[in-house]
């Protein structure tokens, strides 16, 4: 149901835009409406008093609750046996003793009706669950990923412990450290020296840090260090183990790399100096798959657009050399757009992608 003042705005950007030379059709689309809408709420009143359903009159069903009904309902469910059921129990409750006096959804409304619908009892009322947020990154220093791993040692139940910050946009890996222990000291100390590099103080939008539900990376220090940099903490869902992917991605290739030590690090200074040359490789040698095979630093850098359409006119020259080889077009080489953060990137893309289109409709 579309209220009438964003009815009146809806068609006056489907008449701009097909004034401006954009079918009725295609522009509608875009809106999210149908061409019969249209027409309908142009040759009616439709854009004048709106939708009239709700104000719609409806008679009252012969078979509705009366009000002695409704009264009763209501005295029986405030009774003290029943004052902290809900009626899901109430109900078979009465059922048990030969009376039925209304269904479930009946014992609700009325209750409903009258403000009654509170969790009953002294229990903690139940909580909705977190939805994922999604972030989406169209730069660099928008979105920042962080995360810790354990690093093995020789010595069994013995572990270094990585800090390792990623931008969600480049991937690139933006922050790092190595220690012998876990601590919140750490990752304060980690955050605090990747904001100094990384200019953040100079933006005018501080990006967003999203992290487990770790207590090393919600602890009230790292919190207070967020707030001080402007940097806006997000955290993951409980008991969800893919809404930091990318961060936990780029782990598995650390440690699937042959100059990962399968027996462990000897010590400190070891794996520190193996951080210091995967970091290096990751960051300026590794061609990543999902940013069209160019290096991090280099769309961090934004140079990767360049270097893409330098390597598709390649491309296309070996086509001309010898087209024979060629059964279709060539490899698509073609920049990747915004990335997205947790599981619902897909419908946030693509209500992004139609205000867009709106807006240049309008333009």
């Amino acid at each position: 149901m579309i209220g009438l003042e964003d009815r009146q705005a809806m068609v006056r950007h489907i008449e701009t835009a097909h004034a401006a030379g954009a079918r009725v059709r295609p522009a509608c689309e875009v809106a999210g409406i149908t061409v019969r809408t249209l027409q309908r709420w142009q040759a009616e009143d439709g854009l004048l008093v709106g939708d009239r359903r709700p104000q719609a009159e409806r008679p009252t069903p012969a078979h509705a609750l009366t009000e002695a009904e409704r009264a009763r309902i209501l005295a029986v469910a405030n009774e003290p046996r029943f004052a902290d059921q809900p009626p899901a129990r109430i109900v078979p409750a009465l059922a048990d003793e030969g009376l039925y006096i209304a269904s479930e959804s009946s014992f609700q409304r009325v209750l409903r009706a009258h403000g009654q619908t509170r969790h009953r009892g002294r229990t903690r009322a139940p909580q909705p669950s977190r939805l994922p947020t999604t972030h989406i990154a169209t730069a660099p220093g928008q979105v920042w990923c962080w995360d810790m791993t354990y690093l093995p040692t020789p010595v069994q139940g013995q572990w270094f412990y990585l800090y390792l910050i990623l931008d969600l946009y480049s991937r690139k890996i933006v922050g790092w450290e190595i220690h012998d222990r876990d601590d919140a000291d750490h990752a304060v100390h980690l955050v605090k020296r990747t904001a100094l590099a990384e200019g953040v103080h100079a933006m005018p939008n501080k990006p967003v840090l999203h992290g487990d539900n770790g207590s090393t990376l919600k602890a009230t220090t790292v919190l207070a260090m967020l707030h001080w940099l402007g940097v806006k903490p997000s955290y993951s869902r409980p008991r969800v183990s893919d809404d930091n992917a990318f961060v936990e991605s780029l782990f598995k290739t650390a440690k699937y790399r042959p100059a990962f030590p399968a027996r462990g690090f000897a010590d400190l200074e070891a794996a520190r100096a193996w951080g210091c040359d995967f970091v290096h490789w990751y960051n300026f040698e590794h061609r990543h798959s999902g940013i069209r095979y160019v290096t991090p630093a280099q769309r961090h850098a934004l140079e990767d657009r360049a270097i893409l359409a330098a390597r598709h006119q390649t491309y296309l020259q070996a086509r001309e050399r010898n087209p024979a080889r060629w059964s279709g077009g060539t490899r698509d080489w073609s920049p990747i757009g915004p990335v997205t953060l947790n599981p619902e990137r897909d419908a946030v893309i693509r209500d992004h992608v139609n205000a867009e289109d709106i807006k240049r409709l309008v333009a």
